[in-house]
């Protein structure tokens, strides 16, 4: 984690928990993080168990060029990395883990930038799941947020267990990370028959982990 705002809003959270997987979503208060709010968001389990925004900031909106809410979480990843969005999306949302996502935005005029997503469970009981994220762009160039991102390419992705990995500092370097559900992802010892594919520097599993 890199980027002011992801850390910002992890340390909030973190500090809102008390040592518990999650802190309660009615103990979120925007007032508390208002130099952020532009940036989050609210993510919410539809009656097929998807994940969809039911909240937004106007920043993140623009960047996006429309309004976010009732949209597909996945939707924003092009076809072949949905649905490993979706299953980073269900390992918060089941498991409590932290989800980090860097990804290169492409906008309509072929203008190019990277951002930062942080994605971190909340309590909201078992009929009331939800998420709170923030998306941090890593550069601000003068297009943005008027030409809007209209493909999304996944960079990296991390998947963080914060009671074992409590402290988050901008340079520390990346590390192994523990699965989202045991009974989805393929064991380490069957990794080299499981079906793959390169992203950059990493190698995504289907329905598993990057590294």
């Amino acid at each position: 984690m890199k980027q002011d705002g992801s850390i910002a809003l992890f340390q909030y959270w973190n500090r809102l928990r008390h040592g518990r997987p999650a802190p309660k979503r009615t103990e979120i208060e925007p007032a508390d993080i208002k130099t952020l709010l532009a940036d989050t968001f609210i993510l919410e389990r539809d009656t097929r168990s998807e994940a969809v925004f039911r909240l937004a900031g106007t920043r993140l909106c623009a960047v996006f060029g429309r309004e976010l809410k009732g949209f597909s979480f996945p939707s924003l990843w092009q076809d072949k990395d949905r649905r490993l969005v979706g299953r980073l999306a269900h390992g918060v949302f089941e498991s409590a883990n932290v989800v980090i996502i860097v990804f290169e935005g492409i906008s309509g005029n072929q203008r190019s930038n990277q951002f930062e997503m942080i994605v971190l469970p909340l309590d909201g009981g078992a009929d009331n799941q939800r998420c709170l994220g923030a998306v941090s762009a890593v550069e601000k160039p003068f297009w943005l947020g008027a030409d809007p991102i209209v493909e999304t390419r996944i960079e990296s992705v991390r998947v963080v267990d914060p009671d074992r990995e409590p402290v988050f500092l901008k340079n520390r370097p990346a590390i192994g990370v523990p699965a989202l559900s045991p009974s989805e992802l393929p064991s380490v010892r069957d990794r080299a028959t499981a079906g793959s594919r390169r992203i950059r520097h990493l190698v995504v599993l289907d329905g598993g982990r990057g590294e």
